[in-house]
């Protein structure tokens, strides 16, 4: 299986702190990888570097191939390479209709002239951005709150509803930073429910999360970071035994 995104000998350190240190991996095309580990392991910082929110000290990022080095994260974007964040952002005054179709930003291809002059070439450009929008509402179990200010939504809403925004951005791989964060139970099978789809979708996903059943549950891969560094890899099955994981965690909650 070819590689959709290859980290390779990563490194940063901001001031006297080393918050990456040789981080390699690879994330297979089509698969749904997790990135896991304790508090201030560095998954943040990884995902910042490799989405160029932060230069590394060394090492570098390939995405199918093409190093992104020097790339603005805007140009990252238009690749195919989309990210979330820890906290939910959601569009206050507009309704989640309206939040999702936000994420279609890159895909417009009518000119503004077009859009202005609402052409018969923009109109059927919007209605088909519309119907996708409403699709990924219900794939979200949000079809519900389609004309409901996004603002109003419950926090596990929230999060389902900037997944799905990304999706419209139609990447070949998002990051996912802890969409399961706030969410109780419940919110949490509908994550991983949506999370298999977009990955059966043919859509390779990559995701920090700290809910370890939801790991274990979706993933195809685990890496696990520790004070910066790859301390595993492997199935979710082979990460539940691995010693140095359980002495990773564990050692955190004992100091």
């Amino acid at each position: 299986m070819s590689a959709a995104l290859q980290a390779v000998r990563l490194a940063k350190s901001f001031g006297g702190l080393r918050a990456a240190s040789d981080v390699s991996f690879e994330v297979p095309h089509g698969s749904l990888t997790a990135l896991i580990g304790p508090n201030g392991a560095g998954k943040t910082t990884i995902f910042n570097l490799i989405t160029n929110f932060f230069t590394p000290d060394s090492g570098e990022v390939r995405f199918y191939g093409t190093p992104l080095a020097g790339r603005s994260s805007g140009e990252i974007a238009a690749m195919g390479l989309v990210r979330t964040f820890q906290s939910a952002r959601i569009f206050p005054g507009m309704t989640a209709l309206e939040n999702v179709l936000a994420g279609a930003h890159l895909q417009v291809r009518s000119h503004a002239w077009a859009q202005m002059l609402w052409l018969p070439g923009a109109r059927r450009e919007e209605h088909a951005l519309a119907r996708k929008a409403e699709a990924l509402l219900e794939l979200a179990g949000l079809q519900g709150f389609r004309d409901t200010a996004a603002t109003e939504l419950p926090m596990g809403g929230q999060k389902l509803l900037e997944v799905i925004r990304a999706l419209m951005a139609r990447p070949r791989l998002v990051l996912l930073d802890e969409p399961a964060a706030g969410l109780n139970d419940t919110e949490t099978a509908e994550l991983a429910a949506l999370l298999r789809a977009v990955r059966d979708s043919g859509v390779t996903v990559m995701v920090v999360e700290h809910n370890m059943s939801l790991v274990m549950g979706v993933a195809d891969q685990v890496v696990v970071l520790d004070a910066g560094s790859v301390v595993a890899s492997g199935t979710p099955a082979e990460i539940q035994s691995d010693k140095r994981v359980i002495e990773a965690y564990v050692g955190q909650e004992a100091a």
